[in-house]
């Protein structure tokens, strides 16, 4: 009977004995019985209160005066205090708060004394003499302890016993994690592209898994901790959900934040109920999502010793990791973009003796990735999916379902049959660099400026061999940008050549050149292609060794200790290199400064023509800037010219309240892959 109510408990899916008091329908019936007990508890003690009404206390004297006035009715004598009752013409004259009961406390003997019991007999009051019962007042003083006592036994000791291990902690104690079972687990390798050799990497885990009698007759040992490493979006979470698929078995899912409350202890308590009830469930999947916030290394703080919350959770990670044996078939995943500030005991053989990169996709991977996300929606047919994944180095497998998932978003308000190419290259710029801002109006001399400013970084870039080539200039703000020149890259670059670096720099520096030649004047516009130069040469002269002078040196930046925050930071060069350095870089920037000025100066006519394209139809391809600087005209109907020929199409009046064309102001407008190592 118990198996079978297993099967039909939602609550059992692992089909474990159920533990006691967890069975169908004590819910209810338990709720009742504790409600029964508090009412029982509530009646004794109100049983065990004085039933005597509501009394005040007077003196010895008063209580004659009373006496000798006739206003006491009736007076039960004890052996050391005295009640009584005032007669009701007494308390006509009183105020209606005024008690109708008094007591008097009397010096022992005095009830025995024979002028008192006269004094009471020639005062016509009623009296008797009350024997104390000693078994009642004992009980009336002992009882409320007991009940008490009991009461605090069911309602707190026995619910913290009964916390299925969680100790005094009570369900603070218990682990919060998620659990999907072999049913709820639909995700595959189906599901993951973009990162084939971490799929490769990982299946002698689910072979594991599957098959453990098939690696423990050769003596093999799996790995106990495999860390997946790789930035957010890269889909670490998703391998490991796809493990579990794979493999058919549970999932056991936590963030690293969920172990962490303000009681202390209450951390290592859910580390050892997670471990505790995975062991019992094997085999199965623990996965620690985002584990550096538990994980990071251990030192002694500042301010105090080193019993931190985080501590004590993390030694308890590293105890449970130590307790698995060679037969336990439980696996646990965890998932950081920070190796670095991982504990050392952490990443060690034995615990997570196994680090699998994710990293960000390469074009082939973004494209596999775009066909996976695209089977959800429905494609026009001038879609090319290779395109899109060309024009978006860089990005995660996070930022490419968000394309999709916008792309047909904004083909559904555009009531489309289905999503178009136009709708992918809007939604890959919205995701990157945000909305576009088309009903901002700018004064005509900033939209001026914007053209030429934008204009000069396309004539560079298309100029210069090095350079990416130009993919679309837009004059329309999005975000902070008051205009951008994207870039198309032909391949993935896993390195950085110096003529490479150079040409992206003289791109940056060509809005600033354009606006001081053709404006007389300069703006804050290159705010953004400042600082992207800056630290393009930066990382030239510090990091990748491509000053002649300084050479083949990493000098880095300014570090801090680990653990001692900014306290005990130091820079690992001199002053003397640390001015060769500032002038490296402005020997840099002043070069491709005067080359660039050199190179717009000698494609004045382009540059022009560039910006009255721009300001014709505020976007232009990569295709037509090309065409633009060949000395090719573009003629092409403007987005006004087109609703004008619908107007006179279908015979409606001009709308003369319509706004004007979008004006942008120059800003934040350079938009180039980041460099990265190689």
């Amino acid at each position: 009977m118990d198996n079978n109510q297993n099967e039909r408990n939602p609550r059992n899916p692992l089909n474990r004995p159920l533990p006691p008091g967890a069975g169908p329908g004590r819910g209810p019936r338990g709720v009742y019985g504790w409600a029964l007990f508090v009412l029982v508890g509530l009646m004794v003690l109100a049983l065990l209160r004085d039933a005597s009404p509501r009394s005040e206390l007077i003196s010895m004297t008063e209580f004659e005066q009373r006496l000798r006035n006739g206003e006491v009715k009736q007076v039960s004598v004890a052996e050391d205090s005295l009640k009584g009752e005032m007669r009701q013409e007494a308390l006509r004259g009183r105020s209606p708060q005024s008690p109708a009961h008094f007591r008097v406390e009397l010096n022992p003997g005095v009830a025995q004394q024979e002028w008192f019991q006269k004094m009471l007999n020639d005062n016509g009051v009623e009296w008797r003499y009350e024997t104390p019962n000693g078994f009642y007042e004992v009980l009336k003083l002992v009882l409320p302890w007991v009940v008490l006592i009991v009461l605090m036994y069911f309602l707190v000791f026995r619910q913290l016993r009964s916390a299925g291990g969680a100790g005094m902690l009570g369900s603070f104690g218990r682990s919060r994690h998620r659990l999907a079972t072999r049913e709820q687990s639909q995700v595959t390798f189906a599901d993951v592209a973009g990162i084939d050799e971490a799929k490769e990497e990982v299946q002698e885990i689910i072979q594991f898994l599957r098959n453990p009698k098939k690696f423990q007759r050769l003596g093999a040992r799996i790995p106990r901790g495999v860390l997946l490493i790789g930035e957010p979006g890269c889909g670490k979470t998703l391998l490991a959900k796809a493990i579990a698929g794979e493999a058919d078995v549970p999932f056991y899912s936590i963030s690293g934040s969920d172990f962490v409350e303000m009681f202390v202890g209450v951390g290592a308590s859910r580390v050892r109920d997670l471990f505790k009830q995975a062991k019992d469930s094997s085999p199965c999947i623990i996965f620690l999502d985002e584990i550096d916030a538990v994980g990071r290394k251990r030192s002694i703080n500042i301010a105090g010793g080193g019993h931190d919350e985080r501590e004590q959770t993390l030694n308890a990670i590293l105890v449970e990791m130590d307790g698995f044996g060679t037969n336990d078939q439980v696996i646990v995943l965890a998932a950081t973009n920070r190796p670095d500030v991982l504990d050392r005991a952490l990443t060690r053989p034995g615990r997570f003796d196994r680090q699998i990169m994710v990293p960000l996709p390469d074009i082939k991977g973004r494209y596999e990735i775009l066909k996976v996300h695209a089977k959800k929606v429905r494609l026009g047919p001038d879609v090319d999916l290779h395109r899109v994944a060309r024009g978006t180095p860089m990005f995660s497998g996070a930022d490419l379902e968000a394309i999709i998932n916008e792309a047909a978003l904004a083909a559904t308000m555009s009531n489309k049959e289905g999503v178009d190419m136009s709708d992918l290259e809007e939604a890959r710029d919205k995701v990157r660099w945000g909305r576009a801002r088309r009903s901002r109006v700018i004064d005509e001399k900033e939209r001026l400026a914007t053209a030429y400013h934008e204009s000069g970084h396309a004539l560079v870039q298309s100029l210069l061999p090095e350079a990416d080539p130009v993919h679309k200039v837009s004059i329309i703000p999005r975000a902070r940008m008051g205009g951008a020149t994207f870039s198309l890259p032909e391949k993935d670059r896993t390195m950085y050549t110096k003529r490479h670096c150079l040409a992206m720099i003289s791109v940056d520096i060509g809005g600033r050149v354009a606006e001081e030649l053709c404006c007389g004047d300069i703006s804050s516009g290159a705010q953004g292609d400042i600082q992207m130069a800056t630290e393009i040469a930066r990382r030239m002269i510090m990091e990748w060794g491509m000053s002649d002078i300084l050479g083949f040196i990493h000098y880095g930046g300014e570090e801090s200790m680990p653990g001692y925050g900014e306290f005990f930071s130091q820079r690992e060069y001199s002053e003397r290199t640390a001015q060769l350095i500032d002038e490296e870089i402005k020997k840099i920037m002043d070069e491709s400064y005067e080359e660039v000025k050199r190179l717009i100066q000698g494609n004045r006519l382009p540059l022009e023509a560039l910006k009255d394209a721009l300001l014709k139809y505020e976007t232009v391809d990569g295709d037509e800037v090309r065409q633009i600087i060949a000395g090719k005209p573009l003629d092409r109907p403007t987005v006004r010219d087109l609703l004008e020929a619908e107007r006179q199409r279908t015979g409606q009046p001009a709308d003369q309240g319509a706004p004007p064309a979008s004006s942008p102001a120059p800003g934040l407008d350079r938009v180039i892959p980041e460099p990265g190592i190689g």
